[in-house]
């Protein structure tokens, strides 16, 4: 019997001589490259999810790699039977949110771009820098630890032209933030950048304009991966007191914001080359210019009222106040709620597990995005899970599942298999730990409790997708009135459309980030404390603070 190939879910007879790359060719998969199967540009990875000693040795091109990751270009099936299972870094299929749904209107928004047009000159902030008439462009770029998000925008109506998102290629150097500052520093040559750089050029190259008409860029991401972008070292930001470079000039007296500035042909994108790529000041250490990004969404400086935004992630940012007042704080929960880490946890892609309800008959009722077969299961899906196994007795506070078993089957269909471990719950439980302790931190630091929050907004794709009942079943988010949880879809790439259309608001964003109170989890006394306790599956219950 012959090897099998399975690329993206196609299962193929794995043809000897023909690469990976051919054979996803072959059968209409997009695989990105800009070298064209000569293993130099670095792009066409794929992850192996099984069947790793079945390939061909890693070549030269490759020595970059670790793990699981391999260029299809320089990898072939060399077993004569046995089954290999990958995927590439998919790009276009995220799903995203054209807008942040369930924000209030904001008040007082006026279109004023910083590119503007006087006859025939294109100009930034007054400044010539090209002759037409043809149109004006710009794009929002969040740029998360696992996907990076990018709109597209016409500055002279502010319109909404198209949007994209795909998963964040980094993951070849670490699922998190701290493994990609290591991998940087080990690795010569910017592969990071010029990996992730790769894949926006032809995110962009595939938008409906001339990428030579794309003026101006406003890019968000937290600390490391904004700084990644910009060619800034990011060794500080691992060290302790975990600072951004630009953090530490600005302490220094060596420049008056955090915010970067670089022209578009230094970027490495296609986009007009004098073009202004803006990255949006970071806050403090981790809480970077997401979190930043954020805040001007919510329309923070102008709020009386108080309010939270918690934004669950890889590296989740979690800000209390008002405009009187700002904390914020960075959680380092890892990649478990977006299905890194977990064994057969995915992106929100077709084919993703997202809705889960247990049955009187104990049979699992599956929801699935896109509604075909399902190829594992998100985030959304994960806390569904955890939920109704604790709702229904087949999991305990603890983590721990009934009657001793230590996986527990959702879906079996033929060779395919998704399942949950023991294992898969303790990386949830050590995720959903930090962020319940970063909530205690800057609510005790705040000086108030959970109840007297007037609005708690569920940031980002995740959080607009969670069901509210089960994140509180299983102590994700805080025991509140259900009125006060507000799905806000996406709200770091709403923050920087924000920016990338109005002078005023990016003023505003600048002004802003400097009045904020960075509460740095690991100096609380209970952090340790707060920690074990957010690890257990119980309601989270607010703990009493000093006035």
């Amino acid at each position: 019997m012959a090897a099998t190939l399975t690329i993206n879910g196609q299962s193929v007879e794995a043809r000897p001589g023909l690469s990976l790359f051919d054979q996803a060719e072959a059968l209409g998969i997009d695989v990105p490259t800009s070298c064209r199967k000569q293993g130099k540009c670095r792009e066409c990875m794929v992850e192996i999810v099984e069947g790793m000693d079945a390939l061909s040795a890693p070549t030269e091109p490759e020595r970059h790699l670790k793990g699981k990751f391999r260029l299809s270009c320089q990898t072939f099936v060399a077993a004569p039977a046995g089954h290999v299972r990958c995927h590439t870094m998919r790009r276009g299929h995220m799903r995203i949110e054209s807008r942040a749904l369930g924000l209030p209107e904001l008040k007082g928004f006026a279109l004023d771009p910083a590119v503007t047009r006087a006859g025939d000159r294109i100009l930034i902030d007054g400044a010539e820098v090209e002759r037409s008439a043809g149109p004006i462009h710009g794009i929002a770029v969040d740029l998360g630890t696992t996907t990076v998000v990018l709109r597209l925008i016409d500055l002279e109506s502010g319109a909404l032209i198209a949007d994209t998102s795909f998963e964040n290629p980094q993951r070849f150097g670490g699922s998190d933030v701290m493994s990609r500052i290591a991998y940087d520093g080990e690795h010569p040559g910017r592969l990071l950048l010029r990996t992730l750089a790769g894949y926006l050029s032809h995110a962009i190259e595939k938008f409906p304009v001339d990428p030579k008409t794309i003026y101006e860029m406003v890019v968000v991401g937290n600390s490391t991966m904004r700084d990644l972008f910009f060619r800034q070292s990011v060794h500080s930001i691992g060290q302790n007191p975990y600072r951004s470079i630009t953090e530490i000039e600005m302490a220094e007296g060596k420049r008056t914001t955090t915010s970067l500035v670089q022209n578009g042909a230094r970027s490495l994108l296609p986009i007009h080359p004098r073009a202004r790529v803006y990255g949006a000041p970071v806050i403090s250490g981790h809480v970077g210019a997401d979190a930043a990004a954020a805040m001007l969404a919510v329309n923070l400086a102008h709020e009386e009222k108080l309010i939270a935004v918690m934004d669950i992630g890889t590296n989740t940012e979690l800000i209390v106040g008002n405009k009187h007042r700002i904390l914020a704080a960075s959680c380092p929960a890892g990649p478990a709620f977006e299905g890194g880490a977990i064994s057969c946890g995915m992106p929100a892609l077709e084919g993703a597990i997202e809705d889960v309800a247990i049955g009187d008959d104990g049979t699992f009722r599956l929801g699935v995005i896109g509604g075909g077969a399902p190829e594992g299961i998100c985030g959304s899906g994960l806390v569904d899970l955890l939920s109704e196994l604790l709702r229904t007795g087949r999991m305990n506070e603890m983590g721990r599942f009934e009657d001793d078993i230590r996986r527990i089957t959702l879906y079996h269909d033929g060779g395919k298999e998704i399942f949950l471990t023991e294992g898969d719950v303790n990386e949830l439980a050590q995720a959903k730990g930090a962020n319940v302790a970063g909530l205690h931190v800057v609510f005790s630091s705040y000086g108030i409790d959970f109840s007297e929050i007037d609005t708690f907004y569920l940031a980002g794709g995740f959080g607009r997708h969670l069901k509210v009942d089960s994140s509180k079943r299983i102590g994700l988010v805080p025991d509140l009135d259900s009125a006060k949880m507000v799905p806000a879809g996406n709200i770091a790439i709403e923050g920087a459309t924000l920016a990338l259309l109005s002078k005023s608001r990016r003023q505003e964003l600048e002004a802003l980030v400097k009045k904020v109170q960075h509460c740095r989890l690991e100096t609380h006394p209970h952090f340790f404390d707060f920690f074990v306790e957010g690890c257990q599956f119980k309601v989270v219950e607010a703990i009493p603070c000093a006035r």
